[in-house]
């Protein structure tokens, strides 16, 4: 990687402001107060505010002039109803104020204020690994009775998995998804094993190998272990790499944006991070089947039935369904060490986009009080989820009669759905288990959140674990 680039820069404008001394006020206006409070105002001072045409939008900005220059500025709120339709639209104001501290005033719910805080924190992501491009200077006091040190984990989980999924493959390959694993392990001491090559044959990995084997980039399973004490906790992450889709070839328009198929991975690994920085008590273990889906005359086959380290086999009916089967090794390991809370994460379907776009991604889980955490959590944190079925009636779409299971199941109808039965079917010995089937990319750039890579389901997890490992 170039060396001017690090997983783990110093973002100044992704923390708090260390002072508030000499931080100037911003004061949050809603429209129906505008009139009021410009009325408190120096004559020159409103004046100026209504000659910027001010209005008090949710997220807009209007400076106040000093004798010394700008000595404060206004944030308007918008009305209730057009933030709901906007997350994190208050974090315009990062990016339109001069440099400087500065620290909010007015009232403001504390779930609106958390949200105006994080998505402040949010708002100063750049990648620049290629091309410079450089963050907002204004920086934000950490409002009273929010946890700053939550805040900033969060948003310091968050940049870590936008860096791997922007990064192209050319740079961001089961080696180097191992390496940034590292990193990350350095950094929180915890420690890292991997199981490479052949070795993932004779240790029983048949599937990961199998999707693996056509790149010469070697496949390999990535376990990472952090914590000796409460309540375990493990995490698996989809890391394919880049996908072509094997023998089913994608088109070109479906393979442009293939970088981001570990964004499953990337995404774990975010969260480890907010874990392990905030120091949870708890055990984690972060396992990421690492492979590239490539083409040449040792790729797995449409019509190749494969034996899972579960011991069911597998019939493959579309070598681009792939993200399954390496997911199902890595899922049936995971079950063997019986965590107390076993999640999932990865970019699996298309067919989740279809249901639900690519702004909520949806979640499957058994567990009537974890599926109520996770719902409630997404809300505290700004990052949406919405629960699906693991509708047993499917079931019998994923038995081809051949083998055990069928990786892709003729009709097209319920996908995401059956990708996630096909999921359950390695998890027989861990009661507390749920699946997010995300999409990790932001096509259009949406208040602090720029187009390109992005976490799904990392905020809301982290949110809830207090409450869903007590």
């Amino acid at each position: 990687m170039p060396a001017a680039f690090s997983f783990f820069a110093e973002r100044p404008a992704m923390r708090f402001a260390q002072n508030a001394e000499g931080a100037r006020p911003l004061i949050m206006v809603a429209p129906d107060g505008l009139e009021a409070h410009l009325a408190t105002l120096p004559p020159a001072q409103s004046a100026f505010v209504r000659a910027q045409g001010f209005g008090a939008a949710a997220g807009t900005v209007a400076l106040l002039p000093g004798a010394l220059g700008v000595e404060g500025a206004l944030l308007g709120l918008g009305d209730p109803q057009a933030r709901e339709k906007t997350r994190f639209a208050l974090s315009s104001a990062a990016t339109a104020l001069p440099e400087g501290a500065w620290k909010l005033h007015g009232d403001l719910a504390q779930d609106a204020l958390h949200e105006a805080a994080l998505g402040w924190l949010l708002a100063g992501y750049r990648f620049a690994r290629y091309a410079p491009d450089a963050p907002p200077k204004a920086r934000l006091v950490c409002p009273d009775g929010l946890d700053r040190a939550h805040l900033e984990a969060m948003a310091a989980g968050e940049a870590f998995t936008r860096d791997l999924i922007n990064t192209p493959a050319s740079d961001m390959g089961p080696d180097e998804l191992e390496g940034a694993a590292r990193l990350l392990a350095e950094r929180h001491a915890a420690r890292v094993t991997t199981i490479s090559g052949e070795d993932l044959l004779t240790q029983n990995f048949p599937m990961i190998h199998a999707v693996g084997r056509a790149s010469p980039r070697t496949p390999r399973l990535i376990d990472l272990r952090w914590g000796d004490s409460g309540p375990a906790l493990t995490l698996v992450g989809k890391g394919v790499c880049f996908d072509t889709g094997g023998l089913n070839l994608k088109p070109g328009a479906s393979m442009g944006l293939m970088k981001k198929d570990m964004g499953g991975a990337a995404t774990v690994l975010g969260l480890a991070h907010m874990i392990m920085q905030t120091g949870a008590k708890l055990r984690l273990r972060v396992l990421i089947p690492a492979v590239e889906n490539s083409v040449s005359g040792d790729s797995f086959r449409p019509g190749d039935i494969l034996t899972s380290r579960k011991g069911l086999s597998v019939e493959v009916n579309n070598t681009d369904a792939e993200g399954r089967l390496v997911l199902a090794d890595a899922l049936a390991l995971a079950d063997e060490d019986r965590p107390d809370l076993l999640l999932c994460m990865a970019t699996l379907t298309g067919a989740a986009r279809v249901a639900l776009g690519p702004d909520l991604p949806p979640f499957f889980t058994d567990d009537e009080a974890l599926a109520a955490a996770l719902s409630q959590a997404a809300h505290d944190s700004a990052d949406p989820l919405w629960r699906m079925p693991f509708w047993a009636a499917y079931e019998s779409k994923i038995e081809p009669g051949i083998a055990d299971l069928d990786n892709a199941p003729s009709g097209g109808m319920a996908g995401s759905i059956t990708a996630a039965l096909f999921l359950r079917r390695f998890v027989t010995q861990t009661p507390r288990f749920a699946h997010f089937d995300i999409y990790g990319w932001q096509p259009a750039s949406a208040p602090a959140r720029p187009k390109g890579g992005v976490g799904q389901g990392a905020r809301a997890i982290f949110t809830a674990l207090p409450e869903v490992l007590s």
